[in-house]
């Protein structure tokens, strides 16, 4: 592996980290998927703020975006235009760019992004930061995966959808900012792999075991009622069964309330280790910001990548 790429294939995180020089390095990450809301619009929004959120959890700033567009020809080219106004206004709420991408027909619509961060090379955060002892931090509440799945179907509530969005739409990069300004030190976004996918990542990359207290995760409205129902997606499905195996679960929480820690999330939260005396002051300063910011367990010394539920 060439000697500027500080973190890469060896040992995988949120996104790539090449070193430009001793002051400076550049942050690389991609992602794409299909619509799960109606607005294409929206859609475009959100898709944006997912794909800068890797960016965020490396502790860096968004410079510049490609966009990566699979379309069909024979659809109204209205959409597409909306999807990609979406992207362009959010990545510009972001103090960055698009400067260019690429496009092919295909017979469901696909968008996503390449993108170029920047970080100092001694301000990265990686997901093998984590300490004995640090607070575990959430800055979203999750259920997005879920709700999606109901909006599918047609059977989400408003109260539901209009929350799942407006999460959705939010960027991290506040909730990195506040972060900072702490003594943290591992950082990854709740997305694909769900809260307690990525909560095994952090915690075997930082040799230690984990706590989760249940109660405590923040979750959107009806988003435990809509599991309860099934609207539950495969990704959801595949986490749960992944993480089996490395988690030791209550018998008194319900497969709905396990599903939920497992759902696959779409633009979700920064998931922070803080030292313990520090915990407290961040998740003030995160809900001041109107982070539906909550204090949801800690690392421990243990079997790397180990979960107890409580």
């Amino acid at each position: 592996m060439a000697a500027d790429v500080l973190v890469g294939l060896d040992a995988p995180d949120d996104a790539a980290v090449c070193a430009w020089d001793e002051e400076r390095a550049l942050v690389c990450t991609l992602d794409f998927f299909t619509p799960i809301v109606d607005d294409p619009y929206t859609f475009g929004a959100i898709t944006a703020a997912n794909a800068m959120s890797d960016i965020y959890a490396m502790g860096g700033k968004p410079l510049f975006a490609l966009n990566i567009v699979a379309f069909p020809a024979e659809l109204d080219k209205w959409i597409l235009l909306e999807i990609l106004r979406g992207g362009r206004e959010k990545v510009e709420e972001a103090g960055a760019t698009i400067v260019g991408g690429h496009s092919i027909d295909d017979k469901e619509p696909k968008y996503g992004m390449a993108v170029v961060g920047a970080v100092h090379p001694d301000r990265v955060y990686r997901m093998s930061g984590g300490r004995p002892g640090e607070r575990l931090v959430l800055t979203k509440a999750i259920g997005t995966g879920i709700i999606a799945t109901a909006i599918k179907r047609g059977i989400a509530p408003e109260e539901a959808v209009s929350a799942a969005v407006e999460s959705m739409l939010r960027l991290n990069r506040r909730a990195l900012e506040l972060a900072q300004g702490h003594a943290v030190g591992a950082i990854t976004d709740v997305t694909g792999f769900g809260l307690l996918g990525h909560l095994a990542e952090v915690a075997k990359a930082s040799g230690l075991a984990t706590v989760v207290e249940s109660a405590r995760v923040p979750r959107l409205p009806h988003a435990l009622e809509l599991a309860q129902q099934g609207c539950v997606p495969g990704g959801t499905q595949r986490n749960r069964r992944h993480i089996e195996p490395v988690t030791c679960w209550p018998e008194t929480l319900s497969e709905a309330e396990r599903l939920l820690l497992c759902d696959a999330q779409t633009s979700g939260g920064l998931l922070i280790s803080v030292a313990a005396e520090e915990c407290d002051d961040l998740v003030a300063a995160l809900r001041t910001d109107d982070h539906a910011a909550a204090a949801i367990g800690e690392l421990l010394p243990g079997a790397a990548g180990a979960i107890e539920v409580r």
